[in-house]
């Protein structure tokens, strides 16, 4: 009997410890429920395989000169090849892509644009592979650069924000302008929204970062739709000349008006008769 009463406390003891074992799985399992995002995806989701996507592109177009995980790398003697892309974010690889600056075709003072080697699937797959290494800005929403809306005030704004921030390399009228050491600023006339959005967000090349610290995301659209009004602002002489002013306005009438001038002088001086 005294055997049968001390097995008694022993089960009673192990039926006490599954019990606190199954609690505490269940409350793992419901707290986990709860926390974690209905909409997150498994290792094999979309993301995971866009990012996988980027990762097979960048390895065969970028890492040549980036390095193979985007640390960085150098070319066979040892120099500086291309920076570190950990860090940089979506947006940043947006715009370089997809403006065809990168991949570049061969080192210069500055890499200009061309058509872009991708396509917009490939583009946002690399965007994505290089944003999951580490945090950084990302692509907008189409409502930071849409400006179809955009009020008169907001253009006003945009203007002021313009004036102070950009023209000394952009020009007044957002058509670019000569820098130092054989680069320059490109011309605003033809630049997407979006990518004039990412460019100030990212500051590519040697263009400042305005981050949304220093310029709030409202005053980033202010000046896309302030460089909007420009590419829609007439030209009441009929040729816009670069919009550079009294420049290439007093230049043309130097080469043209005085150039017709000599033309017609050496006319009538062939039509006078010799003594």
């Amino acid at each position: 009997m005294r055997g049968a009463d001390s097995a008694k406390p022993l089960r009673r003891g192990r039926l006490a410890r599954v019990l606190v074992v199954g609690s505490a799985l269940v409350t793992v399992g419901l707290a986990y429920a709860v926390l974690v995002p209905s909409g997150a995806t498994g290792a094999d989701g979309p993301q995971s395989q866009q990012i996988e996507e980027g990762r097979k592109l960048f390895a065969v177009g970028c890492s040549s000169c980036h390095g193979l995980h985007a640390e960085g790398g150098t070319n066979g003697e040892g120099r500086f090849a291309a920076p570190s892309l950990i860090g940089v974010g979506a947006a940043a690889v947006y715009f370089q892509v997809s403006t065809g600056r990168m991949p570049a075709q061969q080192p210069g003072a500055q890499i200009p644009a061309k058509p872009p080697v991708y396509t917009e699937d490939e583009i946002s797959a690399l965007a994505a592979y290089i944003a999951s290494l580490a945090p950084g800005p990302a692509i907008p929403a189409s409502e930071y650069y849409d400006v179809s809306n955009a009020t008169q005030e907001e253009i006003t704004r945009g203007g002021e924000l313009f004036r102070t921030n950009c023209t000394a390399c952009h020009n007044f009228a957002g058509r670019g302008g000569a820098l130092p050491n054989g680069k320059y600023a490109p011309s605003l006339m033809e630049t997407s929204h979006r990518n004039i959005y990412l460019a100030m967000l990212t500051g590519p090349q040697q263009m400042p970062v305005f981050s949304d610290q220093v310029l709030l995301p409202e005053d980033k659209r202010s000046i896309i739709a302030y460089v909007e009004s420009l590419r829609q602002q007439p030209d009441p002489g009929g040729f816009g000349l670069g919009r550079l002013g009294p420049v290439s306005e007093g230049l043309w009438g130097w080469i043209v008006g005085i150039g017709l001038l000599v033309v017609v002088a050496v006319w009538i001086g062939a039509k006078v008769p010799r003594a």
